[in-house]
């Protein structure tokens, strides 16, 4: 069989199989493209999640006729100057989208250009392009789509429910709305509609978190740390959750690149690492970062769907994501998610009975659901500076047996002084697990051992990044009987384990010995430390540093160095563990992503009880 040219049809039908994959893909393109046609208002409706009907209409610039006819020519674009591949500006440059889409599909582009009296109209089926002709349209174009992939019925076969396909549309748009704020976005499933937003007007920061709260939920708003970082004319803006508010996998994290979402394994991995000191391995942050970079610094012309983009300095961009989330992560301070509180007092309505009460007159109540207020307040969230020295100073504890039993917490002066302590002043304990204290506007209740775990966490830090990690020396060695594979991993991390400041030796072919161990986890459980560490070091990923390995141990052994739950305590070492919290970044949550306490508000507090 000899060479042919294949036919235009052809090309353009398998150019759709790259750049077309569902319904979600011909909306995306044709919204971006009424993104970069300057739209104010995009108005997408579907029918059968997109298989038998799309159209998308726009108020942008509009085209000529000339130009609506070379539009729909493959690989001609009006965003693409000098053919330069390394200066792109706009969503879609590639010129593929509407010949790929038409080929496909029963096709028709109306159009207006600003300032014209006449709209125009060109409709392609089967391939076959008809004459551009006169039409009615007000402004700006409305591109609508028939009987997606009926010529390619093997593609048509592999869709999901429409229910999915809607679905898949629907985050499509949501995506584009988060990086356009100033565009209002609707979709509606025939005549329902599923998703809108309107323009967001003001500073590109509020009305960016305007745009997120309207789409991710009040929630996330009150939840979210501000992000703006600089680095080498990179620039990093944005919003990411605290550590307590996260999810169970990373659908939640909306990246963007220059304006464009991507879902890039660059800052994906970026992402993980900033919370890796504060997120269980099976949780993850909720967050939308816009990253702005010089074009001739990034390509995003290696994914047909241009869903993936390959940074110049791929570790400098990793290093802006990572240190300005760290960054924004010890400014929050203690402060916990609203979403703790939230589930605590949803617990408590949950199994609320309807009760009777008298106010003036009898009359049936039902506990309303609650909305406190969001965190501690302000003066709360700055307050990160060890205590001074007129009765509130002290010195953290080494371990976990010696939870400050000095005068340094005075729990009559912090009685009198509760509105100086965001955590208030403790007022008693609850099954030797849970400290109870009182703010001046509420109550807190907190985890001891998740508390004292962060607080462990964040010295043994400090001792590594110093060089020096206090250590004690055991006066009987402790030897651990382990599978050789638990003891070649160990010894193969030998000397990092000494720099955290455990040392040990091999003891035969199937156990170790521990000579020396941390000072700060006091008297800790050594076997079940050893072979904690043996399992953590079977799975973490080889590709993590060398730091964020340390990080994973320390987390390990900062939880087999604190207080145990079940330990009484006095109030004066429930004081001093409630101010120590009040000066350490990070102790609103565990190691583990789990919060060291809960926050009620009275007001919440009284509703519960039909006060208010």
């Amino acid at each position: 069989m000899g060479i042919r040219l294949l036919s235009e049809n052809t090309i353009n039908q398998i150019a759709a199989g790259e750049v077309i994959e569902r319904p979600a893909s011909a909306v995306k393109e044709l919204v971006e493209n009424a993104v970069d046609a300057g739209a104010q208002n995009i108005r997408v409706v579907m029918v059968d999640g997109g298989k038998k009907f799309i159209s998308v209409t726009d108020d942008g610039h509009g085209m000529t006729a000339d130009e609506l006819s070379l539009a729909v020519e493959r690989h001609a674009t009006s965003k693409l100057q000098e053919d330069d591949l390394s200066n792109i500006v706009t969503m879609g440059f590639r010129g593929e989208a509407l010949p790929s889409i038409a080929s496909v599909s029963r096709f028709s582009f109306k159009s207006r250009a600003n300032g014209s009296d006449q709209a125009w109209k060109i409709t392609i089926e089967g391939g076959r392009k008809s004459p551009v002709e006169p039409t009615a349209l007000d402004k700006g174009s409305y591109v609508e789509i028939r009987d997606l992939f009926y010529s390619t019925p093997a593609r048509l076969k592999f869709l999901k429910t429409d229910r999915t396909e809607l679905g898949q549309a629907n985050d499509v748009i949501k995506r584009l709305a988060m990086a356009n704020p100033e565009v209002a976005f609707s979709l509606y499933d025939n005549e329902r509609r599923v998703f809108q937003v309107s323009a967001s007007q003001g500073d590109l920061l509020d009305s960016r978190l305007r745009r997120l709260g309207a789409i991710l939920g009040s929630e996330f708003t009150e939840n979210a740390l501000p992000i703006n970082a600089e680095r080498e004319n990179m620039t990093l803006r944005g919003f990411a959750g605290l550590p307590t508010y996260n999810r169970g996998n990373a659908q939640h994290q909306y990246l963007f690149v220059n304006g464009r979402p991507v879902k890039d394994k660059l800052l994906a991995g970026a992402v993980r690492g900033a919370y890796m000191d504060f997120l269980a391995r099976n949780r993850h942050p909720v967050l939308a970062l816009f990253l702005e970079v010089p074009t001739d610094m990034v390509d995003v012309n290696v994914h047909p769907a241009k869903a993936e983009v390959r940074f110049r300095e791929s570790g400098v961009v990793r290093g802006l994501i990572v240190g300005a989330l760290r960054h924004a992560l010890a400014e929050a301070g203690h402060r916990a998610s609203t979403s703790v509180s939230n589930a605590a007092l949803g617990a408590f309505n949950a199994n609320a009975p309807t009760m009777p009460f008298h106010s003036g007159r009898q009359q049936s109540f039902q506990i309303p659901p609650s909305r406190p207020n969001a965190g501690l307040s302000e003066t709360g969230y700055a307050y990160q500076a060890p205590l001074n020295e007129t009765g509130q100073s002290f010195t953290p504890p080494m371990g976990r047996n010696e939870i400050l039993e000095t005068g340094s917490s005075d729990h009559t002066q912090i009685t009198e002084n509760i509105s100086e302590f965001p955590l208030g002043a403790a007022r008693g304990q609850l099954h030797e697990t849970y400290i109870v204290s009182q703010t001046e506007n509420g109550i807190i209740i907190v985890d001891q051992h998740a508390a004292h775990e962060r607080l462990v966490y964040e010295r043994m830090k400090k001792h590594i990044d110093g060089g020096n990690v206090p250590r004690q020396v055991l006066l009987l060695p402790e030897v651990v009987e382990l599978e050789q594979s638990a003891v070649d991993r160990l010894l193969t991390r030998q000397q990092e384990l000494e720099n955290l400041g455990l040392l040990f030796e091999p003891f035969g072919e199937d156990a170790i010995v521990v000579r020396e161990f941390p000072a700060l986890l006091g008297d800790t459980d050594i076997k079940g430390l050893i072979r904690d560490l043996a399992d953590e070091l079977a799975e973490l990923n080889q590709a993590l540093s060398l730091k964020e390995k340390l990080e994973e141990v320390c987390s390990t052994m900062a939880c087999h160095g604190s207080v145990r739950a079940g330990r009484r305590m006095t109030t004066a070492e429930m004081n001093a563990l409630l101010r120590e919290m009040e000066a350490t970044p990070h102790s609103g949550q565990c190691n583990h992503g789990r919060p060291t306490y809960v926050e009620l508000k009275l007001a919440d507090v009284e509703k519960l009880f039909g006060r208010r």
